[in-house]
């Protein structure tokens, strides 16, 4: 045999043995797992992450193949859905899932691949917008329940995902949109408008009758108290002229002449102390008898007359 020959049967041997430890060898990642197929079929899994399993590993060359697949979360997004709401109004809805194989065998069982489970799972969240969507108020998709519907429908495809086998875990399910179509829009916000126009008058009127409601009582605290005060204001009067009433008198009754004196007083002050009221009176009036005699001028005369 010449040397020529012989080196090319070492370089075939070398290439085969190199094809044979290449098809005997496969790396599986951390952020990945791997199902090992034997003429087709599945004959281990390979799990990485918190698993012993990452690294280097052995398969009978040309006998066995890997599949590898994402261990990560992953995102489908839905093509756009028309629903049809519990108003009976069309709504345009986007929607994405997030999810991770959490079954590698049953995913590769059931699916196969990645396109067929995206496809999969498209119509699974379309037909679950569709029911749970469709016994609620575009309202309540728009804003005031679309956190508790979008949980609806996560709950609903978690079923759906694992009474198909599809070796999955839902992560989460959000709508991105979900706007009017085109021709139901105008229509649409009309209606709302009005709507929110008669819950705005409605908020006014009750505020107006809480005011008056609000003024009445005021009012009538105010007068409760007014009188009130009165009451016990002229109560007070009452006592005091009782009181002084009670003193006068026992003053006067210890000293008569000095209670005519004072009388008298007071009526020069009512008769002469005001305007320019004049009195035409005899010089011997009783009137004048305290101006000439003194406190202790007795009574007497006649009265003034005035004009």
């Amino acid at each position: 045999m010449s040397r020529s020959t012989v080196l090319v049967v070492w370089a075939i041997v070398a290439f085969a043995a190199l094809l044979t430890l290449y098809n005997s060898l496969f790396v599986v990642e951390q952020r990945e797992e791997a199902i090992v197929l034997r003429f087709g079929q599945p004959e281990r899994v390979i799990h990485a992450p918190g698993q012993p399993g990452a690294g280097l590993h052995l398969k009978e060359p040309f006998v066995e193949n890997v599949i590898l697949f994402d261990r990560r979360n992953q995102a489908m997004e839905a093509d756009q859905e028309e629903i049809v709401d519990g108003n009976q109004q069309r709504l345009v809805v986007d929607a994405f899932l997030r999810y991770r194989i959490s079954d590698p065998l049953q995913y590769y069982r059931t699916l196969r691949d990645d396109r067929t489970a995206q496809d999969r799972l498209e119509r699974l969240v379309n037909s679950s917008l569709r029911q749970v969507l469709g016994s609620a108020s575009t309202d309540d998709i728009i804003s005031l329940r679309r956190d508790q519907l979008m949980q609806q429908s996560k709950v609903d495809v978690t079923r759906r995902a694992k009474e198909s086998n599809l070796g999955i875990e839902v992560i989460d399910l959000r709508i991105k949109r979900a706007d009017l179509p085109a021709a139901n829009q105008a229509s649409v916000f009309r209606r709302m408008q009005t709507q929110r126009a008669q819950i705005a008058a409605q908020y006014r009127a009750q505020g107006e009758q809480q005011k008056r409601e609000i003024i009445a009582s005021a009012d009538k605290e105010v007068a409760i108290t007014l009188a009130t005060a009165r009451q016990e204001g002229e109560t007070t009067k009452g006592q005091g002229d009782a009181q002084r009433t009670r003193i006068f008198g026992e003053a006067f009754g210890k000293d008569p002449s000095f209670a005519a004196f004072y009388r008298s007083m007071q009526a020069y002050e009512t008769g002469l102390g005001q305007g320019d009221t004049t009195l035409v009176l005899s010089p011997d009036s009783a009137f004048f008898k305290y101006f000439e005699q003194g406190p202790n001028a007795g009574a007497g005369g006649g009265g003034p007359a005035k004009r």
